[in-house]
């Protein structure tokens, strides 16, 4: 690094270094770093090779504190468990939609907690991020009254918070689920279970309430002995789907709430012996599902979607604060594959 006179190895180089070697004033130095009209050509190439040949970073945050706006061009995300391809994928659309506004987008995992979940948007306001997308958790968010009282914004996504209005995208579960006891149906399936997670969690009971009301237009109503719920992780969804494989008469279908109980399902089929017997969709694409064999249907969400609009509402709501709140729906599809094909007769 080249050394300006006086300056300490040790400490990281500032605007007034900046300006120092490129022998002007820290004003223009700021004016070049915020591209501003106003510098001449040569100017900017001295600054621009000053802050190359000092390898100076600006402070995002102190330079936000003197804007009149106080914007720090980051947003903050939180997911429920950002290893969850779910997450991660809509992560990554929010994150490439921030990119074309200059936006940095913090990310952090709730893990389901709702405590967490609160800790993780006071850590993202005390870095004075612009917006706050968020995936809630637990059965009250009125705690964002203060992010609100102080300027910054809020989009819900994948389900909608509680106690606390604001804008919000989801994915159409409940047509989901039911498009999948549907296409079941059509192959002679009356005898259908559900697996599904936590009642208390949306999506959980969008899904459910989907899978209910297409069996009660099949049957009349869904048999209880066939439906498991509260199933967090794969674990627990291997033992209900063992379970209910071994009722009698037993379904000839499954349908699974979400991607890790899809997983544990899949496994107690193939404990079984019977995946070639017992047709199975899940909701909620999952890697290598086409490669499985039969390969697996799902309910895929359209993740692009929920995520870029997520982030397009978090900053048409920075540009227009004072607008009504919106909620908007993001379809779902069956990709149909060899699982869903199994007919009852098998």
């Amino acid at each position: 690094m080249t050394r300006v006179d006086g300056q300490d190895d040790r400490r990281a180089p500032t605007i007034k270094d900046v300006a120092a070697l490129a022998e002007v004033g820290i004003k223009t130095v700021s004016r070049v770093l915020n591209d501003e009209p106003g510098v001449s050509p040569g100017t900017k190439d001295r600054v621009r090779r000053a802050v190359e040949s000092l390898g100076y970073r600006r402070n995002t945050i102190a330079s936000s504190i003197r804007r009149r706006d106080r914007r720090t061009a980051s947003i903050g995300l939180v997911v429920e468990d950002l290893a969850n391809p779910f997450a991660s994928s809509v992560t990554r659309a929010i994150q490439d939609y921030a990119a074309e506004r200059a936006h940095l987008v913090l990310v952090g995992s709730s893990d389901g907690d709702p405590a967490r979940e609160r800790t993780l948007v006071q850590e993202f306001g005390s870095r004075l991020v612009d917006g706050l997308i968020i995936v809630p958790s637990g059965a009250d968010q009125s705690y964002l009254d203060y992010e609100r009282a102080h300027g910054v914004p809020v989009v819900f996504v994948d389900r909608p918070g509680r106690r606390f209005k604001a804008d919000t995208v989801v994915s159409d579960n409940a047509a989901g689920t039911a498009a999948a006891v549907r296409h079941l149906a059509a192959r002679g399936h009356e005898r259908i279970a559900f697996l599904g997670d936590r009642q208390s969690v949306y999506t959980a009971a969008q899904r459910l309430a989907g899978f209910r009301s297409a069996m009660e237009e099949l049957r009349g109503e869904a048999d209880r002995r066939y439906v498991r719920t509260g199933l967090r992780d794969s674990v627990q969804a291997h033992a209900a789907a063992l379970e209910v494989c071994g009722l009698d008469p037993a379904p000839t279908a499954l349908v699974c709430g979400n991607n890790l109980v899809t997983i544990g399902a899949v496994h107690a089929l193939q404990e079984l012996g019977a995946r070639d017997r017992v047709a199975c969709i899940a909701f909620d694409d999952i890697e290598l599902a086409d490669l499985l064999r039969p390969a697996l249907t799902v309910v895929a969400q359209d993740t692009a979607a929920l995520g870029a609009s997520a982030a397009r509402m978090l900053f048409e709501r920075l540009d227009a604060p004072g607008a009504p709140y919106r909620r908007t729906t993001v379809a779902v599809r069956l990709v149909p594959r060899e699982s869903g094909e199994i007919p009852a007769s098998a």
